[in-house]
């Protein structure tokens, strides 16, 4: 199985193919020209794909499932626009939704990436500490004729362990790579992430505002794409997949089925709260609605930004005294009683 286009793709390939159509070329000819433009690879061999499919049906939407890459939901506003005449505007729409996608996922990688790095020093330092330092210190222990004690005595026979069963301990560090890789792989594992992230006290609060940003960005796009309310809530529900967002999204929904206007349903769901759940209501009674929730999911990015610089600044220097505080443990647990034994002996 193909893997899917990163968003970064994604918003390449939508951003050339809607200059082509609102150039008035039609999406035949503007895919030859990607493919004269592409350079040999998997990326040629995806537009190739394309291409001949979509000489033979002339439907671009059914070529872009065919070659397996896009996401449905990208083929279901592909579907969309083609079918209304709106592929243009449909096919911009999604670059700047996979851009804004892609600054997300870019600002999430970075905020990760710090923690781990700083996390994996930490590792270094403390296996040092215990491998190759502290032997070195019951060496001189039992040149004065003592032996460690306590908590020095309890990180020794700690790196003895660790020593004596290093197999064991590569087969722990295989088992958490299949975890990662089941977690960030597996559609089963993603949830599970996203949940526990919706939860977390840390992170709870992003979780929930990508969540608004991606439905706000979304619901955009399919009302451009001549869907109306309603459609657009049905789709979103099977579309997303964090958890609360679809229970809220539910909820909006079955209110519209017992004859609740859109508004009011949409306040009841919880899906926005303060200033955007007012300006959902007036873009809906102004007919502005898909220019709103674009504003909104821009104005959510921005947040989630600021989110995400703000828990980085409480995680950096927790790492830091986390590290300091077990390092200084360590060496005090052993040089405090060197310290007296070298006083003793003066």
């Amino acid at each position: 199985m193909k893997a899917l286009l990163n968003s970064s793709e994604l918003s390449v390939f939508f951003e050339q193919l809607s200059l082509t159509l609102h150039s008035g070329i039609s999406s035949l000819e503007g895919i030859s020209i990607m493919l004269e433009d592409s350079d040999n690879g998997e990326g040629q061999d995806i537009l190739q794909t394309i291409y001949t499919h979509l000489e033979e049906t002339g439907c671009l939407y059914e070529s872009l499932k065919i070659s397996g890459v896009f996401p449905d939901y990208a083929v279901n506003m592909m579907e969309l626009g083609e079918k209304t005449g709106r592929m243009d505007e449909v096919s911009s729409a999604l670059s700047e939704y996979y851009e804004r996608e892609n600054s997300i996922s870019s600002a999430i990688r970075g905020a990760v990436t710090y923690p781990l790095v700083m996390l994996g020093m930490m590792l270094v330092v403390i296996l040092v500490l215990i491998l190759k330092v502290m032997p070195v210190f019951e060496q001189v222990f039992e040149q004065l004729g003592l032996s460690m004690t306590g908590f020095s005595a309890l990180i020794l026979n700690m790196g003895k362990a660790m020593n004596s069963y290093s197999v064991v301990f590569l087969i722990l560090l295989a088992l958490i790579a299949g975890c990662i890789l089941y977690f960030t792989k597996s559609s089963k594992g993603r949830r599970q992430i996203l949940t526990f992230l919706q939860n977390s006290k840390l992170t709870g609060k992003i979780s929930e505002k990508i969540a608004c940003s991606r439905f706000a960005g979304s619901m955009s796009i399919a009302l451009q794409s001549g869907m109306d309310t309603e459609e657009s809530m049905e789709m979103l529900f099977r579309l997303t997949e964090q958890p609360k967002m679809r229970d809220k999204i539910q909820i909006a929904r079955d209110k519209l089925l017992h004859g609740e206007d859109f508004p009011e349903a949409f306040a009841a769901s919880g899906i926005f709260t303060g200033l955007y759940r007012k300006m959902v209501t007036i873009g809906y009674r102004t007919g502005s609605m898909d220019q709103v929730m674009d504003r909104i999911a821009r104005q959510y990015e921005e947040e989630i930004d600021t989110e995400i610089q703000r828990v980085i600044g409480l995680i950096e220097p927790t790492m830091v005294a986390v590290l300091s505080i077990i390092v200084g443990l360590i060496l005090l647990s052993v040089m405090l009683p060197l310290t007296g034994i070298m006083a003793g002996i003066g």
